[in-house]
């Protein structure tokens, strides 16, 4: 887990909140480096905790050997963020990519932020929205549903397809290398029934009335997240009739790479700015409840 050093927290604890970082399917906590340098620069604590199965380890060492990833679930991986969470002595900005933008979304549903932003997030429970290129990006996992529990490698053309579609092929090969690892199987089952079923781990109260704000970012040449499930997603929320604020933010030209891809500061900074600005004021000095 990347996260400054104590005496580091104590003197930024007392100004600004920590920022926890959540990666995706198929990423570990590198995935962030971009980010979470910027925000350490601009004086934040930055934690960026990864899956359990993947923890601390190089992307290179987990495709080396993927089993820790193998039957690891959606439940299991939001508890894993939670006690993160509650360990820390000031309740955080939490930011997730992609799965970890549903897991934003249903630690949210356990109120443990002080604001949330989703980029180019799974979409929760109940929300069936599914482009072509998102069904696409799903297949070399779904395609075999007798390895719901396994760690399925993501080849260099379906990476290329799903993160790298702003590059040149070779670029994007070099990427793979640096960042790709094995699918977390069972998660994606579990995504794709419970958008399909409205049940399962990935349910979240919509109307929920005490969640801190939530802003949702997505971009328009995103083949994993396509601004559809973006909007989708805000129009759920804000049909459920909560007060909590939930915001929409789409970008041009941007990819499903948005924090790694040209020209991430500027979603870099307008997501740290839009949270800061919307802390929860009524929100604890720290989650300190025990998860029931």
């Amino acid at each position: 887990m990347n996260a400054t050093t104590p005496a580091d927290s104590a003197a930024t604890a007392s100004s600004k909140p920590p920022v926890v970082l959540i990666h995706g399917l198929w990423m570990t906590p590198t995935s962030w480096d971009t980010w979470a340098e910027r925000f350490r620069a601009a004086g934040h604590e930055v934690i960026v905790p990864g899956w359990p199965g993947i923890d601390d380890r190089s992307p290179a060492d987990v495709r080396r050997d993927p089993s820790a990833l193998r039957g690891v679930g959606l439940t299991q991986i939001v508890d894993h963020y939670e006690r993160v969470i509650r360990a820390l002595p000031v309740t955080p900005i939490i930011m997730g990519h992609s799965f970890g933008g549903l897991i934003t979304q249903l630690l949210a549903d356990r109120g443990l932020g002080a604001a949330y932003v989703a980029v180019a997030p799974g979409q929760p429970a109940g929300i069936p929205t599914l482009p072509p290129s998102t069904a696409w990006t799903g297949a070399p996992i779904l395609s075999n549903p007798f390895a719901r529990g396994g760690a399925k490698p993501l080849s260099k053309r379906h990476f290329h397809f799903t993160f790298g579609n702003d590059l040149p092929r070779a670029a994007s090969d070099l990427l793979w290398a640096e960042q790709a690892v094995p699918s977390v199987n069972r998660v994606f089952f579990e995504g794709v029934a419970g958008a399909v079923t409205g049940r399962g781990p990935s349910r979240v109260d919509f109307g929920r009335v005490g969640r801190a704000p939530l802003l949702v970012i997505t971009g328009d040449r995103d083949h994993v997240v396509p601004p559809a499930i973006g909007r989708a997603i805000v129009k759920r929320y804000a049909k459920s009739g909560s007060p909590a604020v939930v915001e929409y933010r789409e970008y041009p030209g941007r990819t499903h790479r948005l924090v790694s891809q040209d020209g991430w500061q500027e979603i870099a900074d307008d997501a740290l700015a839009w949270a800061t600005s919307h802390l929860d004021a009524a929100a604890p000095a720290a989650p300190a409840a025990p998860m029931v």
